[in-house]
């Protein structure tokens, strides 16, 4: 089992700047990257981010490319989402999830373990 704890998030006026923090604990050894996913009120959760285990391979989606940067610390087994130029759109809960198995980065499907989510919150 690997445990995911979420931490950051918060209210934030539009051109500001939030970052999401997400700590892996448990059997993360055999984990093959995470990623971080939102989901606004009505809407599916979409893919936002992703980084290999190692930190060397990033993915973004194309609506945060330039704005949004996913990094990890392996020391600390910490995946961040450094957010800048928030934009009201941005609003969501976000998931951080990791993966044990290869595939595509964006599908949600391929994730095995979910943190608790965090709101993210955009005013205009």
């Amino acid at each position: 089992q690997v445990q995911l704890v979420e931490s950051g998030g918060g209210l934030v006026q539009a051109g500001g700047s939030l970052r999401l923090s997400c700590a892996a604990s448990g059997r993360t050894f055999s984990m093959r990257g995470m990623g971080w996913f939102r989901q606004a009120p009505g809407k599916e959760r979409e893919f936002v981010a992703a980084i290999s285990w190692s930190g060397a391979a990033t993915w973004y989606t194309a609506s945060v490319k330039g704005r949004f940067t996913v990094s990890r610390d392996n020391a600390k087994n910490t995946v961040s989402l450094q957010m800048n130029s928030l934009k009201p759109e941005d609003t969501a809960v976000y998931y951080c999830a990791a993966r044990s198995n290869s595939g595509s980065w964006d599908d949600r499907g391929g994730y095995d373990y979910w943190g608790q989510g965090n709101q993210v919150t955009v005013s205009s």
